[in-house]
């Protein structure tokens, strides 16, 4: 049986020597801060000319996530590749005849790279949000003002519960151009269409992206949007649901079928 010391420790391998997979890392942090400061010195810019009801909901913390819309793209990339390319490589079999115990095997590699994307996740998101609030000036907010915390720390969690979502559904998959295939229309396209369709929108609030990302929001019905029947807690807490069947169905198609 192998060490679970030294089932981590390959797997940290395979993470940090694939080039792709620390890139797309890089890209999240780089992509979600560069967009959010954009977007953030926009608002600055244009705030008087908001409608009425924004600037009465304006949430400056929200604000400063803008580019979380693209730096989950990333998150969701680095996700596949880091379960996906074992198997379009063929090395899956080397792996599991390295630790036969399945289990162990994906649990190991979720444990390092999910806990490798909270910690960037977290990293971007402080620095969308220092970053933006220097640039919102007048109309932005501090770490210490009520709620903020939470959302700043949320949206870190947020980012890296994209990553291992996206892992437990390359499990199940079992191939990156499938997963990418799917998850990327979903996120980016089937998600967001819902989502403003009036009856149709009653399910998609209740998509892990939809629900996760309420953690983000400090102001109820920030920017005049429409709030949800649960609260920030309430929509992470969906999150993990959906994050949690995923990785059960990636460990159950990893024991049941042949490498």
């Amino acid at each position: 049986m192998a060490a679970a010391s030294a089932v981590l420790q390959s797997e940290w391998t395979k993470i940090r020597t694939v080039s792709s997979t620390v890139w797309t890392l890089a890209s999240a942090l780089l992509v979600t801060v560069a967009m959010g400061a954009g977007l953030s010195a926009l608002m600055a810019a244009t705030f008087d000319d908001l409608p009425e009801a924004q600037r009465l909901t304006f949430d400056p913390t929200l604000v400063s996530f803008s580019g979380t819309v693209l730096g989950q793209l990333a998150m969701v990339v680095f996700g596949v590749l880091v379960v996906g390319t074992e198997y379009s490589s063929g090395m899956i079999r080397t792996s599991l005849a390295a630790v036969p115990q399945r289990a162990a095997f994906l649990f190991s590699k979720i444990a390092v790279a999910g806990g490798l994307a909270l910690l960037v996740g977290l990293a971007t998101s402080f620095l969308s949000f220092f970053l933006g609030q220097a640039l919102l000036g007048d109309h932005g907010t501090t770490i210490g003002a009520e709620n903020v915390l939470r959302a700043v720390v949320g949206g870190g969690l947020y980012m890296g519960l994209i990553a291992i979502f996206s892992m437990g559904v390359t499990a199940m998959l079992r191939s990156s151009m499938l997963s990418l295939g799917i998850l990327v229309p979903f996120f980016f396209l089937v998600s967001q269409i819902l989502a403003a369709v009036p009856k149709a929108k009653e399910v998609a609030r209740y998509f892990p992206d939809q629900a996760g990302s309420k953690i983000m929001q400090v102001v109820p019905g920030a920017l005049d949007s429409e709030e949800a029947p649960y609260g920030p807690w309430g929509g992470l807490g969906i999150m993990l649901l959906w994050v949690a069947a995923s990785l059960l169905g990636g460990y159950l198609v990893l024991k049941k079928r042949d490498a």
